[in-house]
C-alpha cells in the first residue's frame, strides 16, 4: 500500500512544534501526546518534520505507543538534521512508513517553510505544539497556513 492509497482511508494529520522544549518534563509530554495525538492514533497518518523538540518528541511516542502511519518530512535530508533528530529516526525507523526528504541544499527559514507547507497541503489538518504565543515562529506560520488553507487546526501551547 502506498502512501497516498493511506491517505485515502485514513485521517492525515500534519504535526508542527516548537524546537525548544526542556521547558516541560518528558512526563508532561506524554501527557499532551495521550490526551491529543492517541484519539487520532488508529486511524491517522501523521506527517512529522524531523527535526528536534516536538518533531523529535511526537516521532518517539508515536511509533512505540500507537500503530499509526508515519511520514518523516526533512526540509533538505536527514542527514542534515541535527544529531538528536536523527537518532529519533533511526531508533524509529521500523516504524516509519516513508521518509521524504524534499532535497533544499541549505536549511534557512524558507527551507523549513517550503517543508511545512508540503506537510499541510497533503493532510487534512494540523496539530501544533506552539511555545507560548511566539507569532513569528514556524509553528506559527505552519498554524496561519493550515487556517488558509480551510483545513482544521488544534493547536496545543507547551
Amino acid at each position: 500500500m502506498t502512501t497516498h492509497d493511506t491517505e485515502l482511508i485514513l485521517h492525515t494529520v500534519a504535526i508542527t512544534g516548537t524546537r525548544k522544549t526542556g521547558h516541560k518534563t518528558l512526563a508532561e509530554y506524554t501527557s499532551l501526546f495521550e490526551r491529543y495525538l492517541a484519539p487520532f492514533a488508529p486511524e491517522a497518518h501523521f506527517y512529522i518534520g524531523g527535526a528536534v523538540g516536538i518533531d523529535s518528541l511526537t516521532l518517539l511516542w508515536l511509533a512505540s505507543r500507537t500503530s499509526a502511519h508515519i511520514t518523516i518530512v526533512a526540509p533538505g535530508t536527514v542527514d542534515q538534521q541535527p544529531s538528536e533528530a536523527q537518532q529519533a529516526v533511526a531508533r524509529t525507523r521500523d516504524r516509519v512508513a516513508e521518509i521524504v526528504e524534499l532535497g533544499a541544499s541549505e536549511l534557512r527559514t524558507t527551507a523549513y517553510h517550503a517543508r511545512n507547507r508540503w506537510m499541510v497541503d497533503r493532510a487534512q489538518m494540523t496539530i501544533g505544539f506552539p511555545h507560548a504565543t511566539e507569532p513569528s515562529t514556524g509553528t506559527w506560520q505552519t498554524i496561519n497556513y493550515t487556517a488558509e488553507q480551510g483545513k482544521p487546526r488544534l493547536i496545543v501551547p507547551v
